[in-house]
């Protein structure tokens, strides 16, 4: 008899199946054992007499049963196989848990604290709601793949490994690279730049990496970076407006996919409008003084808290949950981001919030390789180890930009998660390499 997954039997009423899978919930009631069973698909609850009340939670198993039409009173309209159940017939055992599990799998709700629920990382994944928290992240990458094949966008993988530091600063992971200096690399950056030198629109998904001394909700040492670059642009506007379309696709396609997954955070997907509100980090800090009376003008960046105020008149004014901001110090921002050629103090940078949290950043960047050469000296670049990168600038680079997505970032403000560790599958930071350091 070939396998059946748990969502098939729905329309399999009448009929013998094969299940496999774990023995997520068990309850005994009297002479009869009722058990969800969970595969890769989800769960289906199945009868048997009692002498099913031996097999133990988590227990690796295969049920052979009929396939029955469960009672109109006792339908689970919050299981997708919630109207029907399995009427056992035979099962095997194939392992059984060896210890005692540190927490009850068997709750709606995972009532203990993160860092217990990452250090049994390997019991915590067996949970539907963590489970549902990295099906819908799968959908966001997914999605984020198909959006820009569709828009003509190449797919390239940028080494891990690199030897330059493409964003400045010493908040780096320096690698012993047999006899030479190297870094995990921060960004993909350089090379999604150069490859689009070649291929006119490329994104990537890769891990990077950042040596960052803090320790928030919000940050973390290993993050997928979801980037893309695209040449032949007009304006610093065309990069906007393709993020914008891009990250509503990706919100379209949780709504379509993940309805179940949605349902067990009682969220409701960001709001946006027809077109996101654009502001100047100028135009933003005098919004916040004038609404709030909290005086940032002149700062050189939105601070967390600014963030979380410019969002919030946002969305009390237009209904938006998400806003770009643009025009950034130019000092202040790599050295490839390209200034406004009207107020070259400021940048043609650009960063999407949601909910008080950043999203993305990007923006347009330098094509011209003098005025590029020019930047990397003054930013105290090695021109000597981007060489390869600066290269590609002599031979002819259209008008470009480009940006980048954080995977998790994008997870926790979905499903309003209230640290960046519950949307990372195995997160690294400071203290943490899979368990405390």
């Amino acid at each position: 008899m070939n396998r059946t997954l748990a969502t098939e039997t729905i329309s399999l009423i009448g009929q013998k199946v094969l299940l496999k899978g774990w023995v997520d919930i068990k309850r005994d009631h009297g002479k009869l054992t009722f058990i969800e069973l969970r595969d890769r698909t989800g769960r289906i609850q199945c009868v048997g007499f009692n002498k099913m009340s031996e097999l133990l939670t988590q227990s690796a198993i295969e049920i052979i049963g009929m396939v029955k039409a469960r009672p109109e009173k006792m339908v689970n309209p919050d299981m997708p196989t919630g109207t029907v159940e399995i009427d056992v017939e035979e099962y095997k055992v194939f392992a059984v848990p060896a210890e005692t599990l540190p927490f009850d799998l068997g709750k709606a709700e995972l009532d203990v604290e993160l860092p217990t629920l990452l250090d049994h990382r390997p019991v915590s994944l067996r949970h539907p709601k963590v489970q549902a928290i990295f099906k819908i992240q799968a959908v966001i990458i997914d999605s984020f793949r198909e959006f820009l094949k569709q828009n003509g966008f190449f797919e390239f993988q940028a080494p891990a490994i690199t030897p330059a530091v493409a964003e400045g600063g010493a908040e780096v992971f320096e690698v012993n690279y047999f006899d030479k200096k190297a870094y995990l690399s921060q960004s993909p950056q350089l090379y999604k730049q150069i490859v689009m030198s070649a291929f006119e629109r490329v994104f990537s998904v890769n891990k990077v990496f950042r040596a960052e001394p803090s320790v928030t909700t919000r940050h973390l040492t290993e993050i997928v970076s979801l980037d893309a670059e695209m040449g032949f642009i007009e304006s610093w506007t065309d990069v906007k407006d393709m993020a914008e379309n891009l990250i509503k696709y990706v919100f379209e396609q949780i709504e379509k996919q993940c309805p179940h997954e949605l349902k067990m955070f009682d969220v409701k997907l960001p709001q946006t409008i027809e077109k996101t509100p654009t502001l100047s980090l100028t135009e933003a800090q005098e919004m916040i003084f004038q609404k709030l009376g909290k005086d940032m003008r002149g700062d050189k960046d939105l601070n967390p808290e600014s963030e979380r105020d410019i969002c919030s008149i946002i969305k009390e004014e237009t209904g938006s949950d998400l806003v770009f901001v643009y025009g950034y110090p130019t000092k202040k921002k790599p050295f490839y981001v390209y200034p406004n050629p009207e107020n070259p103090e400021f940048n043609e940078g650009v960063d999407l919030l949601c909910r008080g949290v950043e999203l993305l950043s990007g923006g347009r960047r330098i094509n011209d390789y003098e005025q590029l050469l020019k930047h990397a000296k003054e930013w105290g670049m090695d021109t000597e180890k981007i060489k390869g990168f600066l290269e590609a600038f002599k031979y002819g680079v259209p008008p470009e930009g480009g940006f980048a997505f954080g995977a998790e970032r994008i997870t926790m403000q979905v499903l309003g998660l209230k640290n960046v560790r519950e949307a990372t599958m195995f997160p690294r930071d400071m203290e943490r390499i899979d368990y405390k350091i």
